[in-house]
């Protein structure tokens, strides 16, 4: 890219949310670049474009792309791609934050990888938690807490590079969320809007100063359903 100096040899999509994938056309600007994406990931995103463009393409306008770029390089769990002398490692998740989640490891020279871990982890911004994968998430966070421990660095898709201690955090934030859903909620599907009020209190007391505080009621009825049917 032009501000490192540097050709795109590659690109690679983590997960299945077009805030990460809509972007990807404007990229390639009609070169031929692959792109990288788990097989989950890369079916995921042929699933859901069209819905996302007829949903939110009327409320964003032109700044929603007319058409996707779709992944072009499917990769199996542990699959490696090598570009510019760096290593890439595929590594599946499977539903978690979105529908279809994975995070890639780079490495050179045989060195502690970087993680980039998409929104496995959100750094300093409340989460979104509205596709309803809340359990399968949090087991997640728990196995990428081991997987990722040689990890040099992680980088996550909202916020700055950071370390281990995001996904601890993540966990945490997750499970306030989950019991305060569950005890407003009281089995029910969804929460009222004095429900989904006192949600938003409760938990910008628990993260203070933290951005994106809409996303709080956003997800809440599709978690009070996960709880209720689970």
């Amino acid at each position: 890219m032009a501000a490192f100096g540097k050709p795109l040899l590659g690109i690679f999509v983590t997960h299945a949310h077009p805030d990460h994938f809509n972007g990807v056309h404007a990229l390639l600007d009609g070169r031929d670049i692959p792109v990288h994406a788990t097989e989950a990931v890369g079916k995921a995103i042929v699933e859901i474009a069209d819905a996302k463009r007829a949903q939110w393409g009327p409320v964003y306008g032109d700044e929603w792309p007319a058409v996707t770029a779709y992944p072009t390089v499917l990769l199996e769990d542990r699959q490696t791609v090598e570009l510019g002398g760096v290593t890439f490692t595929a590594r599946h998740v499977g539903p978690a934050e979105s529908h279809a989640d994975s995070y890639f490891l780079a490495s050179a020279d045989g060195g502690a990888p970087t993680a980039f871990i998409g929104d496995l982890a959100f750094h300093g911004t409340h989460p979104y938690t509205a596709d309803g994968h809340g359990a399968l998430w949090l087991d997640a966070l728990t196995t990428l807490t081991a997987d990722l421990a040689d990890a040099r660095t992680l980088l996550p898709g909202h916020g700055a590079p950071t370390g281990l201690d995001v996904l601890t955090a993540q966990h945490r934030y997750l499970r306030h969320y989950r019991d305060t859903v569950r005890e407003l909620a009281q089995g029910s599907p969804t929460l009222s809007q004095d429900a989904k009020d006192e949600l938003d209190r409760r938990m910008q007391e628990f993260a203070p100063d933290l951005p994106l505080t809409w996303m709080i009621a956003l997800g809440a009825d599709a978690v009070a359903t996960e709880l209720a049917t689970s």
